[in-house]
């Protein structure tokens, strides 16, 4: 598949936010077409639309604080031909727009492309009011929408690529926090059609976002400790769902686990469940926010606090292929009980270090 030469080497992979691709991949997609155009709610360095701006400063639009006028006008350019871009946070944007969304773009089906920046727990202390984790959920049950998730920031440079030439609208969210770049230029993508980065027979683990790295992480590590040979799906476009792909993992491995930096409800795990359940069922267990909000905290340690890196989704997969082999397993799955152990640990922490930071004169 043409990943990176040292891909579980992960101290020599090149890191960085995906949301830099995007920045690339707006101004690629400027030079290629002169009716691409960029309008930004305030924020044009955090989602990197600045690099737009800069190499286009007349076919930037700057909306200011007004997220819920960006589809509405976007709508009105793309009638005129335009191919508008939309960016801000994704808890924003399609966060605090979703109606306008729905109304001004999808129902009029749009040449317009939602671009969601700081998606997921990764913005860290921003604590949860700037931690999405429903937007793929709410964008994939959208009529006429395309929705997708990038793994790293050359893919997202090629994401909104193909979202500038595709005619219709387009969500895909990206990252702040800097995550391995382990695809290369020559890692093929296809809008639509989901990519095998590792092949296996034991179970299959579904990925999308910085998250497939870990996905590959623990399936190596599977490979190692336990001798189980997973496969490894690189399910970027999340609609049009690749249901083809899915069925033959399904028939051939028996196993899935679904892996998201996202609620498990309703996005990529709730769009796999939906597929399999009318035509191959199998064991799935699913890595994500379990109906739970974000909270404060550095990145890599709410990853951990909900279960989202290599160990616990190894121990999801382990789970499945024993569910598969009518195995035993506890009733509670033990990467959510471990996850929520971890949890608590990283909360006292970081209330240890408020009440030694706290000043003294407070007293209490």
């Amino acid at each position: 598949m043409h990943l990176a030469t040292d891909l579980f080497r992960t101290k020599n992979l090149e890191q960085a936010p995906t949301r830099d691709g995007y920045g690339q991949g707006l101004v690629e997609a400027g030079k290629a077409n002169p009716n691409v155009v960029v309008l930004c709610a305030d924020l044009s360095e955090s989602t990197r639309s600045l690099a737009f701006k800069q190499a286009f400063p007349d076919r930037f639009i700057q909306m200011g604080v007004s997220e819920q006028c960006l589809p509405s006008i976007a709508a009105g350019l793309a009638l005129s031909g335009k191919v508008p871009f939309i960016s801000s946070y994704a808890a924003f944007s399609p966060g605090r727009n979703w109606e306008q969304i729905k109304t001004c773009v999808a129902l009029q089906n749009m040449n317009v492309k939602i671009a969601g920046a700081h998606a997921g727990i990764n913005v860290g202390p921003d604590g949860a009011t700037h931690q999405m984790l429903e937007d793929i959920a709410l964008m994939r049950v959208v009529p006429n929408m395309r929705v997708l998730i990038p793994c790293d920031r050359i893919q997202t440079r090629n994401v909104t690529i193909a979202a500038a030439e595709y005619e219709g609208p387009v969500y895909f969210r990206f990252t702040r926090e800097k995550s391995p770049v382990f695809t290369t230029d020559q890692t093929p993508f296809q809008m639509g059609k989901a990519d095998v980065y590792r092949f296996g027979t034991d179970a299959t683990i579904v990925a999308a976002g910085p998250l497939l790295y870990e996905a590959l992480l623990a399936a190596e590590s599977l490979s190692k400790k336990q001798k189980l040979e997973v496969r490894v799906i690189n399910l970027h476009t999340m609609k049009p769902l690749d249901i083809q792909t899915l069925i033959l993992a399904a028939k051939e491995t028996g196993a899935i686990v679904t892996v998201e930096e996202a609620q498990a409800a309703g996005g990529l795990g709730g769009a796999v469940c939906e597929a399999l359940a009318s035509t191959v069922p199998v064991p799935i267990e699913r890595i994500g926010a379990q109906d739970r909000f974000g909270e404060s905290g550095e990145p890599s340690e709410l990853a951990d606090a909900m279960g989202l890196s290599a160990h616990f989704i190894a121990l999801a997969a382990v789970r499945a292929w024993k569910r598969k082999k009518k195995q035993r397993v506890v009733e509670i799955p033990e990467y959510l009980t471990e996850a929520n152990k971890t949890a608590e640990k990283m909360r006292q922490k970081i209330l240890d270090k408020a009440m030694k930071e706290m000043p003294k004169e407070w007293n209490s």
